[in-house]
């Protein structure tokens, strides 16, 4: 399967080319991008034949399959329908739009056109966080009573940018961090988040944007979800934890894109080392998508999967705004 790349971004050269290019006769035809230097530049580093600021251009080679979506968020749901329309299969970072009714329509018009269209949730693609599934699914903490996720980081200086400066860009923490979150709390219980409420700051980093959040949520089953994420935070580290009736599960330095870190599972019998796999998330994602596009399972995270992680992190931001508890509205998925 050949792919366009829209977006000639960091994340798509460290992570997505080699993870595309693991893949069994997969390639990166094209390469996408507002800047007609940088595309060229781009293209020529990693190998790439063909480059373009012309969306059509590339949407027009009837040799790409796929295209993976990483430009800035504003920009999603209009490359993405672009994309959907040429008949390509769709793989789109997060969040997919800037609102809950752009990824709605982004995830319908995929459906109708009869092509795969997955959303680029990485963590939940991790070894760490599918062994930690895993001990919630086999009882191994009884009954869920809490999770908590500390993901406040450091955001480095060479991805700065529009995130830490734009809100028309779709910059801020909410939509770079608490929409991974709520994917991660999706995926790991198994249950969407009823409401919230929470604090948003800028402490030192944001201009005009969040760049630190708190909030809890409430689950269906009555367990309660806190998190913690920030673009300001050097030396924190990041920490997941589900607590449970019969144990709790600590996993250290798991909210990352590498596959390291470490779990513990703590119970009446004492504290277990979980091993886990070390695969890289981004392979795994890729190969579910691919997967996916020849009617093998489906990718890792879908589109729902994404409009869900969005209207979270969108009631976060309005709970945060208004210090108002906000119930969680899914748009009918």
């Amino acid at each position: 399967m050949n792919w366009a790349f829209v977006g000639a971004s960091t994340i798509a050269s460290q992570h997505m080319l080699g993870a595309v290019r693991h893949q069994t006769s997969n390639e990166v035809t094209w390469v996408v991008s507002n800047s007609p230097d940088r595309v060229q530049t781009w293209a020529n580093e990693h190998g790439i034949p063909n480059a373009t600021t012309d969306l059509d251009a590339a949407f027009a080679d009837e040799n790409v399959q796929a295209v993976y979506i990483s430009s800035t968020n504003e920009k999603h749901h209009g490359q993405a329908m672009a994309a959907i329309s040429a008949g390509k299969h769709v793989l789109c970072e997060k969040p997919l739009g800037m609102t809950q009714a752009e990824a709605i329509e982004m995830v319908r018009a995929a459906d109708t056109a009869g092509v795969t269209f997955g959303t680029n949730h990485h963590l939940r693609c991790s070894g760490s966080h599918r062994a930690i599934r895993d001990l919630i699914a086999a009882g191994r903490v009884g009954d869920i009573l809490s999770l908590r996720i500390h993901h406040a980081v450091h955001l480095p200086g060479n991805l700065q940018g529009w995130r830490i400066n734009s809100a028309d860009a779709g910059g801020g923490v909410i939509p770079d961090i608490v929409v991974h979150d709520a994917d991660v709390t999706r995926f790991l219980l198994n249950e969407d988040p009823v409401s919230v409420v929470a604090q948003m700051a800028s402490s030192g980093m944001g201009q005009g944007v969040e760049d630190s959040c708190m909030s809890v949520w409430t689950m269906p089953s009555g367990a309660m979800v806190m998190t913690h994420e920030s673009f300001t935070h050097p030396f924190a580290g990041s920490d997941l934890q589900v607590h449970g009736t019969k144990g709790s599960i600590f996993g250290h330095g798991v909210m990352t894109q590498r596959p390291v870190g470490s779990i513990n599972l703590v119970t009446e019998a004492g504290s277990e080392e979980i091993p886990f796999s070390d695969h890289s998330l981004y392979v795994q994602g890729v190969s579910e998508f691919v997967a996916a596009t020849i009617g093998k399972g489906r990718p890792a995270a879908d589109g729902p999967d994404g409009v869900k992680s969005l209207s979270v992190a969108l009631c976060v931001r309005e709970a945060a705004a208004s210090g108002r508890r906000i119930n969680v509205d899914y748009g009918g998925f």
